[in-house]
């Protein structure tokens, strides 16, 4: 079965870091290109970063930009985003995403919250 699981995320204070992790499973990872997608409390879905099939090319909402990282290891199956400077507006639900321009997968999530 196809599975997306993310994990990293937790309580980390204003300016803290964070590594969250993206696991794949029961599809061919290194075909996909792969997303972060968030979601703050009360608010809808808010597209954070992307990176290509091969790690060539990324790509950061303007939010991110200078203070996160996307990464993956196709050979693991995992993809990162080291996030950075984190801020109270950073709280949400970041999902994992996988996109090949034929299917698309969705984890169910992983909690980041940034509270002092």
């Amino acid at each position: 079965e196809v599975q997306l699981v993310e994990s990293g995320g937790g309580l980390v204070q204003p300016g803290g870091s964070l590594r969250l992790s993206c696991a794949a499973s029961g599809f061919t990872f290194s075909n996909y290109d792969m997303r972060w997608v968030r979601q703050a409390p009360g608010k809808g879905l808010d597209w954070v970063s992307a990176i290509k099939t091969d790690g060539g090319s990324t790509y950061y909402a303007d939010s991110m930009k200078g203070r996160s990282t996307i990464s993956r290891d196709n050979a693991k199956n995992t993809m990162f985003l080291q996030m950075n400077d984190l801020k109270p507006d950073d709280t949400a639900v970041s999902f994992c995403c996988a996109d090949s321009g034929h299917y698309n997968y969705w984890g169910k999530g992983t909690q980041v919250t940034v509270s002092s």
